[in-house]
């Protein structure tokens, strides 16, 4: 039996604050997969995606991150909040509350949300990851011929913006949803290595998180996407050195598309192509694009 509405849940952080999300369950769930959304994408993006995968025997947990749709606070100016909180705090609580629903538990990542298991101390947990565009925002690996216009909207008007109203405005500008200002300034500064963005006396543990990863990756990109080009995906799966890894490189062709880009693959569009391949590396660790690698 399948839930055809959702149930909805709180999900305790461990600093006290509440995340809103929702469980799809599915009677003798193979695993749970808990699925991250991408920076400034709202969970209820990913909800049809959520009842697919319960749909196919798997228990969803989808979340918004502090300062975003169900988890935002009534005033997000002034709210302290960083992008690392989304992993060490956000994530870390969500894979907890799926370990507590019993059995396996996988991640599903889309951007940033790939990228952010590693940030969690109980990351280890997690059997097995798919990464869908992860990366974490550095700007030199941006495709060439639109880095300039990215660069410009994303790491000078973002934090301008951001600095000016005290968060960023994203909504209202249709530029995805509001962030808090610290994830909004740490988006733009990011630099090609990550633990950079950290204290230095955190940088060591923040390594040794990643490192501590064993469950497989398979990290999927498209070509026409602008963000997580290959050289991203390489940088952001480096971190992982203690995890069996795989990258592939669709074309839009390869799922009956003309465009698909960065955001396109948990569209509804893609129920009938890229979805049922992801349960194919889910169910069993097949990677189904043998010949795409990157």
């Amino acid at each position: 039996m399948v839930l055809t509405e959702a149930k909805p849940v709180q999900i305790i952080c461990g600093d006290g604050t509440r995340l809103g999300g929702h469980v799809w369950e599915a009677a003798s769930a193979e695993a749970v997969v808990v699925i991250n959304p991408a920076t400034g994408v709202l969970a209820s993006y990913y909800h049809r995606y959520a009842r697919f995968l319960a749909a196919q025997g798997f228990t969803a947990l989808t979340y918004d991150y502090r300062g975003i749709g169900e988890s935002r606070p009534q005033r997000l100016h002034g709210m302290k909040a960083r992008w690392a909180d989304w992993g060490t705090k956000d994530f870390a609580a969500a894979l907890d509350f799926a370990l507590g629903l019993g059995g396996r538990v996988m991640a599903v990542g889309h951007s940033v949300g790939g990228y952010l298991p590693g940030l969690a101390d109980n990351a280890p947990a997690l059997t097995r990851i798919l990464a869908v565009g992860g990366q974490y925002g550095y700007w030199g690996d941006y495709v060439a011929a639109q880095r300039a216009g990215l660069f410009a909207k994303w790491h000078v008007a973002m934090p301008a913006l951001a600095a000016l109203y005290g968060y960023f405005p994203g909504k209202k500008l249709g530029w995805l949803e509001d962030l808090p200002k610290g994830v909004a300034l740490d988006w733009a500064l990011h630099r090609a290595r990550m633990e950079a963005m950290h204290p230095p006396r955190a940088r060591a543990e923040v390594l040794a998180r990643f490192a501590a990863v064993t469950a497989p990756i398979l990290a999927v990109t498209m070509s026409d996407d602008e963000f997580a080009t290959p050289q991203a995906i390489r940088r952001t799966l480096a971190y992982y050195t203690g995890a069996p890894k795989e990258a592939v490189m669709l074309h839009p062709r390869d799922l009956g598309h003309e465009r698909i880009g960065h955001f396109g693959l948990f569209h509804g569009r893609h129920a009938g192509d890229f979805w049922p391949a992801t349960v194919a590396w889910l169910r069993g660790g097949d990677n189904p694009w043998p010949g795409r690698g990157i």
